[in-house]
C-alpha cells in the first residue's frame, strides 16, 4: 500500500510531538524526583552554647530519606554522630543532631532515599572556626561594703560598756545587820513615848513635892 506524502508528513509531525511530550514529562519527573542537591548541612550553636548539626531536605516530591552523620578524621569515619529520617518539603524539612563539635572539624553526611539517592552530600561539612560559647551572662560579683563597725580604738558601744559609777553620797554604807538596829531606834513612835514618860516624871515629882509639903504642915500643927 502506498502512503501519500501528506500522510507521511502528518505521521512524522505526530511522532515529533509525541517525543517532545515524552521528553518534557521525563524532565518534569526528574525535576520532582529526590536528588542529592535537595539536601544541605550546617553546624551551629543552640541557645545553651551547645553544638548542633542541622540537615535540611528540600525534596518537593516528599520522598522519605535516611540521614546519617559521621565525624571524619584523616579521611576516615572516626565515629557515627547519629541517624534520623526526614520527609522533604518544598520549603525545607530539617533534622538536628546534638554534637559538641570542635572548630574546623570535618563531617560526612550520607543520604539514602530508596533506590533514588544513596550518596554523601557534596563537599561534606566543615564546622565554624570558633567553638560554641554559653550565652548565659555571668552573675556580677558583689563587692562587700566597708564595715561600719567601729574599730577597737573607738568608744565602745553602750551594750558593751561598763555602767558608770553612781554619784552622790560618798559616806560608807552601813555594815550588815546595823540597818535593822538603826530602824528600831529611829521608830516614828519614839518621841511620843519619850514625851509621855517625861510627863509622868513631872507628875510624879509634883506629887512627891506636894506630899512632902503636907507632911511638913502636919508636923508644924
Amino acid at each position: 500500500m502506498t502512503i501519500s506524502s501528506r500522510t507521511a508528513r502528518s505521521v512524522r509531525i505526530l511522532g515529533i510531538a509525541s517525543a517532545t511530550a515524552a521528553l518534557a514529562l521525563g524532565a518534569a519527573g526528574n525535576a520532582l524526583a529526590c536528588n542529592i542537591r535537595d539536601f544541605s548541612a550546617a553546624a551551629s550553636c543552640d541557645g545553651n552554647g551547645k553544638g548542633v548539626i542541622t540537615v535540611t531536605d528540600k525534596d518537593a516530591s516528599g520522598k522519605e530519606a535516611t540521614v546519617s552523620v559521621y565525624l571524619e578524621s584523616n579521611g576516615a569515619d572516626a565515629k557515627k554522630v547519629g541517624e534520623q529520617t526526614v520527609t522533604g518539603t518544598r520549603e525545607g524539612a530539617t533534622v538536628t543532631f546534638s554534637e559538641d563539635w570542635a572548630p574546623n572539624a570535618q563531617y560526612r553526611v550520607h543520604i539514602k532515599a530508596g533506590n533514588i539517592v544513596d550518596e554523601d552530600i557534596k563537599s561534606g561539612l566543615t564546622t565554624p572556626s570558633e567553638a560554641c560559647k554559653s550565652e548565659t551572662t555571668p552573675s556580677a560579683t558583689v563587692t562587700p561594703k566597708p564595715s561600719e563597725t567601729p574599730s577597737s580604738s573607738a568608744t565602745p558601744s553602750a551594750s558593751g560598756s561598763t555602767a558608770p559609777a553612781t554619784t552622790g553620797d560618798n559616806s560608807p554604807s552601813p555594815a550588815a545587820g546595823s540597818s535593822n538596829l538603826a530602824e528600831t531606834g529611829a521608830s516614828s513612835s519614839t518621841p511620843l513615848i519619850a514625851g509621855i514618860a517625861g510627863g509622868l516624871v513631872v507628875i510624879g515629882g509634883g506629887a512627891v513635892f506636894f506630899g512632902m509639903r503636907r507632911r511638913g504642915a502636919a508636923k508644924a500643927d
